[in-house]
């Protein structure tokens, strides 16, 4: 018997990424869609590529509509999904993919966000490495809250946690420039996100570490085992619809040597379904990863530099968003980890 699923936040691109996973999977059955000033509208007049969930209408964002589902995905502004799950009843599993739960430190919150701070849920970021051994993915069985990474911060910490975790690069120094898709910016009306203002053209944004993805950065990585994090981090508007491109760099460690870091990696991402580490010498590119909920990671170390430097890529609406949330939620319900999720992207 399926699972019933709400999905609050229906009409933008993390709730479209959303349904379209679930509209596949096995297990699950997305009986209800908010939205808020979409309400009324049928889902295929927002969504118009999701076929197979037309006979849905979008109802209102309120506790009472989410209430009642086994399961619910929250698709909201940061600061909107909150309140609305302190009403949700503590059998219920929710997956929220905003910020509103991501952070530990309440003076982190108040210092990228603002607001009134929720509270910590299980990070549903099952491939993270942590410094006492095993991952993320200890953590999330059985979970009833889930807080899904952001986009960023996935595409960043897999991409050297495992470094950072075995000793082979120091986290004092790391700095990470990343192309950007603007879907990750939400289905907003904004001129820079306009198509004659992005084609052809490339724009730095959140510069000098104003991002808001940056305490969760380096509340991953202390997990991993960094005593101190500093991170400059950039990211770069790009004109591609999907997709996160991140080059991070870090300071080789004493001792540690080009073998030594990609032992890390093999280490880490062996007998990850999701995190593919690449031949030596290769290097991903965001189209390989676009429709999959897959992380693509190419290693390599700047001998003259003495820095580790790694590039990886993500779709980031599915391993950056909706496919994390999916493939959290079936370690929280006892599901196989790969249920409904697909490793294969689209090409060209």
């Amino acid at each position: 018997m399926s699972l019933s699923v709400a999905v609050a936040g229906a009409s933008g691109y993390a709730g479209g990424e959303l349904l379209r996973l679930l509209s596949a999977h096995p297990e699950l059955e997305v009986t209800t869609v908010t939205a808020h000033s979409n309400a009324g509208q049928p889902l295929i007049a927002v969504q118009p590529h999701l076929r197979s969930l037309a006979h849905l209408t979008l109802v209102e964002t309120t506790p009472e509509n989410l209430a009642g589902h086994d399961v619910v995905f929250l698709a909201l502004p940061h600061g909107a999904s909150g309140a609305i799950t302190a009403e949700l009843g503590d059998d219920v599993l929710v997956v929220d993919c905003g910020a509103d739960h991501r952070l530990t430190s309440e003076a982190d919150w108040e210092a990228f966000y603002g607001g009134e701070y929720f509270g910590a849920w299980t990070y549903g970021l099952p491939e993270l490495v942590l410094a006492g051994g095993g991952t993320q993915r200890d953590h999330l069985a059985g979970t009833r809250r889930i807080a899904v990474p952001g986009c960023n911060v996935t595409a960043i910490t897999l991409g050297i946690a495992p470094a950072v975790r075995a000793g082979v690069a120091e986290a004092r120094d790391l700095v990470a420039v990343l192309a950007v898709g603007p879907s990750g910016a939400g289905r907003s009306l904004r001129t820079d996100l306009l198509a004659s203002e992005l084609l052809g053209s490339a724009n730095a944004y959140a510069v000098g570490g104003k991002h808001r993805h940056n305490p969760e950065i380096r509340q991953n990585l202390t997990a991993a085992g960094a005593d101190a994090v500093s991170i400059s981090f950039t990211p770069v508007l790009v004109p591609m619809s999907r997709g996160i491109l991140a080059t991070t760099t870090a300071r080789l460690a004493e001792g540690a040597t080009a073998q030594s870091v990609r032992d890390a990696f093999e280490q880490a991402y062996a007998d990850e379904p999701f995190v593919h580490l690449l031949p030596d010498g290769v290097f991903p590119r965001t189209a390989d990863a676009v429709g999959a909920n897959v992380a693509l990671v190419g290693v390599s170390v700047d001998e003259a530099a003495g820095r580790v430097v790694t590039v990886t890529a993500i779709d980031n609406l599915v391993k950056g968003t909706a496919g994390a949330a999916v493939q959290s939620a079936n370690l929280a319900l006892g599901l196989p980890e790969t249920l409904g999720l697909p490793l294969d992207g689209v090409a060209p």
